[in-house]
């Protein structure tokens, strides 16, 4: 296991990170309570130590979880993340509702937030308090005093922001990072889908600090192999029934072209996808979906910090800058903007540092 520290702090994190949103919803599998904690002790066990969770991912179910695995590892041996933003009170969503739910970003709300937070993974100190999904309009006083003041009380060691819940928010991002000096961002980021990732690591390189942490890694199972045809049927839970079809039918094109370099250095594809993400600029950390130890196992094989050769990287390059020669169906999905009519932008790499 890789182990980085976010530059312009002491925050050290394994490469590989342990996002249990996947135990929150049903959206990806069923588990008991004992089940998840299971998978999570058995991380630990394995060389993971950076745990990243949330209120929103079940109404504070996986935030729960983690109290055990925090327990089992030692607090001073993980790192632990948990994210702000939603009032889940007064709207907990509906049972299997992919919905976006009320926020709530007044400083009233983070620091009584914070507050559960700690009671429900039996803490006294939050290492990284992320604002969830966030928009620009929640840059404001409120969100920086309540940051302030929790540093102060020593119930946050740092915080970041969560982009989402598409991929997208590149004005949040760069302001997070140019502007306000966010200790860590996370966005979406994968070989398929590369432009704000970079964006946002080039950002971090340009003010010299900061760290990207990368999520949906495997472009939602695409690189994991998960699919082997372009007619799958996504149940109705399956939060990736929202895909484009363009995303499997040319997904699977692009996996073929990229297996053969991936299985000549003895990697899967999705080895060979965390690789890649971790010669990206400013990355400190990597979240796939984790569904049990396997997972854990296989998906450690590509987070030992081993580069991949650089005409690889190059050919990865050159084949993303023409969509794979594929056409522009297979251009990666319009990025979601708060700014932007009719509330998207073709997705497309903006050089960061003219925006500084």
């Amino acid at each position: 296991m890789d182990y980085r520290t976010v530059p312009g702090t002491d925050l050290t994190v394994s490469l590989l990170a342990f996002g249990n949103f996947t135990f929150g919803v049903n959206w990806w599998i069923d588990v008991t309570d004992a089940e998840a904690i299971a998978i999570q002790n058995a991380a630990v066990d394995l060389g993971v130590t950076f745990f990243d969770t949330a209120p929103a991912y079940g109404n504070w179910r996986a935030e729960k979880l983690m109290k055990d695995t925090i327990r089992y590892a030692g607090r001073d041996s993980i790192v632990v993340s948990t994210k702000f933003g939603y009032a889940l009170k007064q709207d907990p969503g509906e049972e299997g509702s992919h919905r976006e739910r009320r926020q709530d970003f007044s400083k009233q709300a983070i620091k009584a937030e914070c507050e559960l937070s700690l009671a429900n993974m039996g803490i006294d100190r939050i290492d990284l308090y992320q604002a969830h999904n966030l928009k620009h309009a929640h840059y404001t006083d409120d969100l920086f005093e309540a940051m302030d003041e929790l540093k102060q009380e020593g119930k946050i060691g740092y915080w970041g922001v969560a982009l989402g819940p598409a991929i997208g928010w590149r004005e949040e991002g760069h302001a997070a990072v140019l502007r306000y000096k966010v200790d860590t961002i996370q966005t979406v980021y994968n070989m398929y889908e590369q432009d704000l990732g970079r964006e946002f690591g080039e950002c971090c390189e340009h003010v010299g600090h900061g760290g990207v942490i990368a999520r949906v890694p495997t472009n939602s199972g695409m690189l994991d192999d998960e699919f082997d045809s372009p007619d799958h049927v996504f149940p109705e839970n399956d939060h990736r029934k929202f895909r484009d079809r363009d995303w499997l039918v040319y997904g699977l094109k692009k996996n073929d072209m990229v297996r053969p370099m991936a299985e000549s250095l003895g990697l899967n594809l999705r080895q060979f996808a965390m690789r890649w993400l971790a010669m990206q600029p400013a990355m400190v950390s990597i979240e796939p979906n984790i569904l049990s130890v396997a997972d854990v196992e296989d998906y450690a094989k590509g987070c030992t910090g081993e580069p991949l050769p650089p005409e690889m990287v190059d050919q990865i390059a050159a084949w993303y800058a023409d969509d794979f020669g594929l056409g522009d169906r297979a251009h990666p999905c319009d990025h979601k903007s708060t700014f932007a009519e009719g509330g998207a932008v073709r997705s497309q790499y903006v050089p960061p540092v003219q925006l500084a």
